[in-house]
């Protein structure tokens, strides 16, 4: 008998962020497939003896494919266990959760999806500003700010430069001051309020507070290799 998948979202990697039924489903899984980002203290609750497999996807690091992937997440199911496959944020935003449920169909192997706290919302959470903003933010679109080569993807550069919505840029460290270049170009104002905030829900969690425009010559400049989201907007 084929076994069960739960697509688990772990929040921004803060485990008092997981839901009670994310933390329910990891100490009934008996193999546990997890993220870069949703490792750490999230995994502690785990139960004991359950298989903990590393399948996290990073820029610029050695990584496994995207089918690879699937292929294991299927593997696992199909001995009968009790899978979680365990996504940082929100599994569904940015979490190629799609290619993963598409395998798990073709197998005849049940799922379901755990809702968890995006990312963003962290972010704008530890930044102490909501994500909309009455009568100057009422619109919030996120965005990737890479593709699947890790260049900067095709985008609705009209919509991403509204002065009046709040923008949350994901993945975007390597393509930014391109990005901002562009917004610019198409008439958002270089001072528009940008936030940088990196490792949310970790400890060593930086919020850096700047413009469109000088953000991106900051983060030309920094080192970090944490993960980070960039936010701008009407956010001040």
């Amino acid at each position: 008998m084929n076994g069960f998948v739960s697509f688990v979202s772990a929040g921004p990697g803060d485990p008092e962020l997981l839901t009670l039924k994310a933390v329910a489903r990891l100490q009934a899984a008996d193999a546990v497939l997890f993220d870069d980002l949703a490792a750490g203290p999230v995994l502690s609750h785990a139960r004991s003896g359950a298989d903990l497999i590393g399948v996290g996807k990073r820029a610029g690091r050695v990584s496994p494919k995207q089918d690879h992937v699937s292929r294991l997440l299927v593997e696992h199911a199909l001995t009968g266990q009790r899978v979680v496959r365990l996504k940082s944020g929100d599994c569904g935003i940015f979490g190629r959760l799609e290619e993963e449920m598409d395998a798990l169909r073709a197998a005849g192997i049940g799922f379901e999806i755990i809702p968890g706290v995006p990312s963003a919302c962290a972010a704008a959470a530890a930044a102490a500003i909501p994500l909309t903003r009455r009568l100057t933010a009422r619109r919030v679109q996120f965005v990737t700010g890479a593709d699947v080569t890790g260049d900067m993807p095709d985008l609705n550069w009209p919509a991403l430069a509204d002065p009046a919505a709040t923008t949350v840029v994901f993945m975007g460290k390597r393509t930014f001051a391109r990005m901002a270049a562009r917004l610019i170009a198409e008439g958002l104002p270089p001072d528009t309020p940008a936030i940088l905030a990196e490792g949310v829900g970790q400890p060593g969690q930086h919020i850096h507070r700047g413009t469109v425009a000088g953000l991106a010559d900051d983060i030309a400049a920094r080192s970090s290799d944490l993960p980070a989201l960039i936010l701008y907007g009407p956010l001040a």
